[in-house]
């Protein structure tokens, strides 16, 4: 039981600070509202679990052995995490309240979570941390990844929330743009650390 609260401490820490999901999902319900954007976060809420529970159970393995797999799937997901950052920077309210433009649905927001940077760092490092050889692997990550699902619904659902206030606040088209240029930016932001990692990875 300590070791379970532990990992939600741990959990909450990671799950409700700035990252790509979090910036995703607020820009989200800014955008479309919360109702619109409930399968986005249930994608989230319920994907990131998930990898966890691979990863814990031996998919981490795979890019042990082949880390230049895992190298490849880095690239691949922050060129698609760039795009994403371009896609919310440019949304126009115009095209949004036209309906020219969707939030993602459940399957996307779930498949995200494996080109997530940040999503890579909270799985392997929690299992990392919170697991033992001398007990049974299967329960302690299968308790890690309950975990996360305890506090993603909550800690998530919160930036949805905060964008869906905005969205009443932000009536004017401007001031839309403006938020969602600000929600690319910080969306580049947060894959700069991965960017550095990947830099340093090809330059060595």
């Amino acid at each position: 039981m300590e070791i379970f609260i532990a990992v939600l401490f741990f959990a909450f820490s990671t799950t409700i600070t700035p990252g790509p999901n979090n910036v995703m999902i607020m820009s989200s319900g800014m955008n479309y509202g919360v109702r619109a954007s409930l399968a986005h976060l249930c994608g989230i809420c319920l994907g990131f679990p998930l990898m966890v529970l691979l990863v814990g159970l031996g998919f981490g393995l795979v890019f042990e052995r082949f880390p230049h797999l895992h190298q490849l799937i880095k690239v691949l997901g922050t060129l698609y995490l760039l795009w994403l950052a371009w896609k919310i920077a440019s949304q126009t309210p115009k095209a949004i309240q036209a309906g020219h433009a969707k939030p993602l649905n459940f399957w996307q927001g779930a498949a995200f979570q494996w080109v997530n940077g940040k999503a890579w760092v909270m799985a392997t490092g929690a299992i990392a941390a919170f697991t033992s050889a001398q007990t049974g692997m299967w329960w302690q990550v299968l308790a890690i990844a309950l975990a996360f699902l305890v506090v993603a619904f909550p800690c998530v659902g919160l930036w949805l929330v905060a964008g869906a206030g905005l969205r009443r606040v932000l009536t004017q088209p401007l001031a839309q743009r403006i938020f969602n240029i600000a929600m690319g930016l910080l969306l580049v932001l947060s894959v700069v650390p991965v960017l550095m990692e990947l830099w340093h990875y090809y330059l060595s």
